[in-house]
């Protein structure tokens, strides 16, 4: 039986795509959005009705670099299980990074993902296809029957692209094709796997440092390949203020350069790292807070232009062991919204430029339509509550894995619905 549809009444509706803000309407029948009204509205028939009163209306976010894991490594994550943490997180679409096993190098690998999230049924999963063959960086990907495939971008993720030839030629059939090249950007002759930012802090623990040069250069190196071939590079989690200005200048010369950046570098710094909890370590690493300071500026200008979760689930005795020897990375899809929120009260960033880099900057990038609120388009929408007190705690997350130095962390605020092509999600506590 088909569902009559929603009113979603009385809310602060906040459409990034145009930074404007109203208490206002939304109207949801099957899976479309057929009207966004001011105020309140008399005749809505037989639709059921949801008091929004006191929360805001957002469309359903967008996060450009997630890892499900799946196929190869399905015991730290599956597509469902993730695309699950993104619904009550407050998600619809999620970019899912080749670095699985098999890659994502060949078109029935990006088809096996699409066809196994669109049977989950929560958020949807769009692949980014591996640049190059294997990820090794010397060979490149067939990245035309990618793109046929469902592909959105391209990334070596994990890993830089190797080659500059490589990553020259992949910038130029990606311009062809209208697609990002999505950067990992480490010289790891330089960050010679480090375990944390290379700071005197890294010294006193007698931990290998990852210098935040190793990023810089590459930056550098691939504004400059963008330059050169007019392709359009994106900079995945820039972690350095002098990254940062380094794609604010690409920007300001007319190079075709966005970028991410990910709340763990909005909120944490090096300092936090005590050489034990393992649930600190990722890449690249925390840096200074000096850097977190210079990041939250370039997030809040556009310089940087959305924020990514780069959630990367891993099973315990991954993290479990010393410092050194721990995977990278960290889990975000279900704490990316609540510290996010943290920055508005914050003041950090205003509510609008926080909501448009979540969602429809993000999605512009690579050119989904999505993460905007417009009658005629899907029905991917999120219902926060700006003011809800909770815990993030190992009941409350859906992944497979628990690595996140947030649980026990207390939020304020966080989606309580999701709708994903009008399909409805409570997300209870």
């Amino acid at each position: 039986m088909t569902h009559p549809g929603y009113v979603l009444r009385n809310g602060d509706i906040v459409n990034p795509e145009s930074t404007d803000s109203f208490v206002g309407t939304v109207i949801v029948d099957g899976d479309k959005i057929t009207g966004i009204e001011k105020g309140d509205v008399e005749d809505v028939g037989d639709r059921e009705t949801i008091d929004c009163t006191g929360k805001w209306i957002i469309p359903g976010l967008v996060d450009l670099h997630v890892h499900l894991r799946e196929p190869g490594f399905e015991w730290k994550e599956t597509i469902e299980s993730g695309a699950k943490c993104a619904v009550a997180g407050g998600y619809t679409s999620l970019c899912s990074m080749p670095n699985t096993n098999p890659a994502i190098d060949h078109a029935e690998v990006a088809s096996f993902i699409r066809e196994k999230a669109k049977e989950a049924g929560f958020a949807k999963v769009f692949p980014i296809g591996a640049v190059s063959k294997e990820r090794k960086g010397n060979e490149l990907a067939p990245l035309y029957e990618l793109r046929e495939a469902g592909c959105i971008a391209f990334s070596d993720d994990g890993d830089p692209v190797w080659d500059a030839g490589v990553m020259r030629r992949s910038l130029e059939i990606a311009k062809d094709i209208g697609a990002p090249i999505c950067c990992h950007e480490e010289d790891k002759s330089l960050s010679c796997c480090g375990s944390m930012d290379e700071c005197g802090h890294s010294y006193r623990l007698g931990i290998t440092g990852f210098p935040g040069v190793a990023e810089e250069v590459m930056i550098a190196r691939d504004i400059e390949l963008a330059r050169v071939t007019g392709g359009h590079v994106h900079i995945c989690h820039v972690s350095t203020a002098r990254g940062a200005l380094l794609i604010q200048r690409a920007k300001e010369d007319g190079i075709h350069v966005t970028a991410e950046v990910t709340p763990h570098h909005l909120m944490l710094s090096h300092l936090d790292v005590d050489g034990i909890d393992t649930s600190y370590k990722m890449s690249p690493p925390l840096r200074a807070p000096a850097d977190v300071l210079a990041l939250r500026e370039a997030l809040a200008s556009g310089v940087i232009d959305c924020i990514a979760s780069d959630h990367a689930p891993h099973e315990p005795d991954s993290k479990d062991c010393e410092f050194e020897e721990a995977a990278m990375g960290i889990l975000g899809l279900q704490t990316n919204l609540p510290i996010a929120l943290k920055l508005i009260h914050d003041s950090v960033l205003t509510r609008e430029r926080a909501i448009q880099a979540l969602s429809f900057s993000a999605a512009k990038i690579v050119s989904l339509e999505a993460g905007m609120l417009r009658p005629g388009r899907p029905a991917d929408i999120a219902i926060i509550d700006p003011n809800q007190k909770w815990t993030f705690s190992n009941s409350l997350n859906l992944s497979k894995s628990q690595n996140t130095p947030f649980l026990g962390e207390e939020f304020i605020g966080r989606a309580i619905e999701t709708f994903v092509d009008g399909k409805r999600f409570q997300n209870s506590i």
